[in-house]
């Protein structure tokens, strides 16, 4: 049994919609099929999911959004004309997309937000399963609330619930290819919650380890994983393998293919992943298995990502204070705020954490805390830091491989700030200024790649 995922970009038109058909029609393995919004079409075209934010913001400020509304309409109406679906189910979309701004009442905004977000996968589920059926291809729309996708109160960054995997084994007993759709389940007070964003990938890898796939596919609009962004280095070479551990890396740490954390629930299933092309479903792709055979090869790619900051805490004697870790995350933690890494010395320790969860008012409180709780000796702030991560299982059995990474840096004037690794050594980290980040990988990829 195959569960295979479609992204927006497999689903940004009707000529891609035909594609998707053919893929799963040519495998009758595949019962199972997760489905996106609507991606781009070109480069300065707007997603779906985005036409959506954009109408749930206008709505929320003024309690109007008529052209935003009409904007996604026409984006599922282009879509449903060329594929010659009638009017029932534009109307059907429409009808639900007025439904939920009708109840936005004294909703919370962010309530609201994930309401309208989840319309793009929810209703692109219903129109792939009108034109499956259109073109003889039996197959059945899934209603998360329905089966039991039950999530975590955490509006834009849920968690699935345990008993959810429980409620979708049902779904082996149904002949129909099941067409379900993605980022979005309920809390279970019945309150519509999404991932964080690109959470269709953990839709599919939770349907994958529910239903005992034998193998989970996920189409996109590449051939495969490289071992560095196409944008910053031209004809990267291509990744054919990699493990669990190395892809969670490279997700983490900026590679846009596939969601940091969809590796999770098929990880403990072993259930291998391949990354596929929906334009060109016959490229081999990428595997991401639980193992691989032990290589001489020390790194498989390369990532960076930006919007991280430090939290640089001095203290004579903090190695001798127990508790002194613990209380500096309690304090981070009171602030809802998660940490990236933790390196440290004797006397000194730096938290990371992304920008994006930290405000200036929270900065402060935070700062404010530790002096005063901890009595430090100092405390710093450094925003606009990039993490760049070197990654590969070889790296635990190759001598030398930060040195060269770190020369390479050197020769490229590239100053560390920061340098960390895990204690699997298959990643190794670099905190750089935002500005050298691209030239970073740059100089990582001619040293590990030779070009």
């Amino acid at each position: 049994m195959v569960v295979a995922k479609f992204g927006g970009s497999s689903l940004a038109d009707a000529e891609q919609v035909k594609k998707v058909l053919s893929i799963v029609k040519n495998d009758s393995n595949k019962k199972c099929i997760v489905v996106s919004a609507p991606g781009k079409r070109h480069s300065g075209d707007i997603k779906v999911t985005d036409l959506l934010i954009g109408c749930a913001n206008a709505y929320i400020k003024t309690g109007k959004a008529d052209a935003e509304l009409e904007a996604i309409i026409e984006r599922f109406s282009s879509i449903t004309e060329e594929l010659e679906l009638g009017n029932g189910i534009i109307d059907e979309i429409r009808g639900d997309l007025k439904g939920r701004l009708a109840i936005r009442g004294d909703m919370a905004d962010d309530e609201f937000m994930d309401l309208m977000k989840a319309a793009g996968e929810d209703n692109t589920a219903k129109l792939i399963t009108a034109y499956f059926n259109k073109c003889g291809h039996k197959s059945v729309y899934i209603d998360p609330k329905g089966v039991g996708f039950f999530l975590s109160e955490d509006f834009g960054n849920a968690q699935v619930l345990d008993d959810t995997y429980d409620n979708l084994k049902k779904l082996k007993d149904i002949p129909e290819t099941i067409v379900f759709p993605g980022f979005f389940g309920y809390t279970k007070q019945g309150k519509v919650i999404t991932f964080s964003r690109g959470g269709s990938d953990i839709t599919g890898s939770i349907l994958a380890a529910a239903l005992d796939a034998d193998l989970y596919e996920n189409f996109t609009d590449v051939s495969s994983v490289y071992a560095v962004d196409p944008s910053v280095v031209p004809n990267p070479v291509p990744i054919i393998e990699l493990t669990y551990r190395e892809m969670r890396e490279l997700s983490y740490a900026g590679f846009n293919v596939y969601h940091e954390d969809a590796l999770i629930p098929v990880f403990g299933k072993g259930i291998p992943v391949h990354i596929k092309n929906t334009n060109a479903p016959e490229d081999k792709g990428t595997a991401i298995l639980p193992e691989k055979a032990r290589t001489s090869v020390p790194v498989v790619g390369i990532s960076a990502a930006k919007g991280f900051m430090s939290i640089n805490i001095s203290k004579l004697l903090m190695n001798g204070e127990i508790g002194f870790g613990r209380r500096v995350l309690h304090i981070i933690e009171d602030e809802r705020v998660s940490f990236e890494h933790i390196p440290s010395g004797i006397d000194n320790i730096s938290v990371i954490v992304n920008e994006k969860f930290m405000t200036h008012e929270k900065e402060a409180t935070i700062v404010r805390r530790i002096k005063d709780e901890l009595k430090v000796d100092e405390v710093s702030v450094r925003r606009n830091l990039a993490i760049i991560m070197l990654v590969g299982e070889g790296m635990l059995h190759t001598i030398g491989t930060t040195a060269r990474a770190s020369a390479a840096l050197a020769r490229s004037n590239i100053n560390i700030e920061i340098i960390n690794q895990g204690a699997s050594e298959v990643s190794l980290m670099f905190g750089v200024d935002s500005a050298a980040a691209v030239e970073g990988v740059r100089a990582l990829y001619k040293e590990f790649f030779g070009r």
